[in-house]
């Protein structure tokens, strides 16, 4: 006879350690997306951190689907402070150098 798992058995599954400094994030939602246009090159790293893997340089006046925000590595360029990352299908890239407000014209409410 196989048993059910209880309600404690499920959240023990869903912990996760992290290591000390590390960032949690939430995975994107591919059910909700947002237009979001760089106006210069931003890379794209693994995690929302300028010292994370490198994925992908973006093209800037280009248009590319972001799934929500999360607060990552605070970035200063371009005349610009924040702590705001897009999170993409395979990774994030600060908002600094995206169009729009400090959230590349995310809403708030789509945090990860």
């Amino acid at each position: 006879m196989l048993r059910r798992p209880t309600a404690v058995a499920a959240l023990t599954a869903a912990v996760v350690v992290l290591a000390p400094g590390a960032v949690a994030v939430a995975a994107p939602s591919a059910e909700q997306s947002y237009t979001v246009v760089p106006y210069t090159g931003v890379n794209v790293r693994k995690l929302p951190n300028s010292s994370s893997d490198y994925l992908a340089t973006l093209t800037p006046g280009r248009a590319y689907q972001a799934y929500c925000w999360t607060r990552g590595e605070t970035i200063t360029d371009n005349g610009y402070t924040n702590n705001i990352w897009i999170a993409f299908a395979d990774g994030f890239s600060s908002a600094v150098y995206f169009k729009g407000n400090e959230y590349a014209n995310l809403p708030a409410s789509a945090r990860c």
